[in-house]
């Protein structure tokens, strides 16, 4: 199954420009693989201040272009994450579009960044999130909750082979975004494809570095520090036979653990 990594240039607060620029970035990917998926919060960037007034809903501008997207290029889109109202709260969510145009999954940002203060202007989810995509269970997650194994062990242990984490990560950051990446993949035996942006706000650069990581570990396709869309290839018989090679899912002792 051949993936798209949608690593765009995010303009803080330039929702028309984004907007512009993301969805011909995706409609040139999903041109080229099955699954396209783009950064966290990509419309807005983080232009927090301003998340009340850029909010869109589901049936809002940018949903409805994706589902175009996805309808005309029989692609799934995992459209990174966005700044989402429902029922007078906004989240910070991503919705994934299958190939006939219709919501295939939703997940909100779990945890949500205390650094930079999103719990002032978003709502966090409280929900995990599996869905199938060629056949493959497949789970989310956004940015922050990287830094939290609980959640990727659970949705490895919902079936999940393959984990989608839209993201706007710093360059301040960056080792540990290759590390934890990386250990995801390698302690779970599962993909994890992690899209990151580049750009810039107030001083803060972003460190592109889009992976998609084996279930060994290996990175499989990388992006660099500039725009692009890095294409990588996922087998699903892949993690079976990191399973096979390398039995640690026989070998836990969770009656220890909890």
């Amino acid at each position: 199954m051949k993936i798209a990594m949608v690593q765009m240039h995010i303009l803080a607060g330039n929702v028309d420009a984004n907007r512009s620029r993301g969805l011909a970035l995706a409609d040139e990917a999903a041109a080229n693989a099955a699954v396209v998926v783009l950064p966290e919060i990509w419309t807005t960037g983080y232009a927090l201040r301003h998340v009340a007034e850029l909010a869109e809903d589901e049936s809002g501008p940018t949903l409805t272009a994706v589902r175009e997207i996805a309808r005309r290029r029989r692609a799934t889109i995992v459209a990174g994450s966005l700044c989402l109202r429902r029922q007078g709260r906004i989240y910070n969510e991503t919705v994934v579009v299958g190939p006939d145009g219709a919501t295939v999954a939703t997940y909100a940002k779990l945890h949500l960044f205390s650094m930079t203060g999103e719990e002032r202007f978003f709502t966090a989810g409280d929900w995990r999130c599996l869905f199938d995509v060629g056949g493959v269970r497949a789970g989310l997650a956004i940015c922050y909750d990287l830094r939290f194994p609980e959640l990727f062990r659970a949705l490895t242990k919902d079936g999940a082979r393959v984990i989608f984490l839209p993201s706007e990560w710093p360059v301040a950051r960056s080792l540990p975004w290759q590390i934890l990446n990386r250990a995801r993949a390698m302690e779970n035996q599962t993909y994890v494809c992690a899209v990151n942006c580049v750009g810039e706000h107030r001083g803060n650069l972003f460190c592109g570095q889009s992976l998609l990581v084996a279930p060994d570990g290996e990175i499989i396709a990388a992006g660099g520090a500039e725009e692009e869309i890095v294409y990588g290839e996922l087998d699903p018989a892949a993690v079976a036979a990191a399973r096979e090679a390398m039995k640690v899912w026989q070998d836990r002792r969770p009656e220890v653990y909890l």
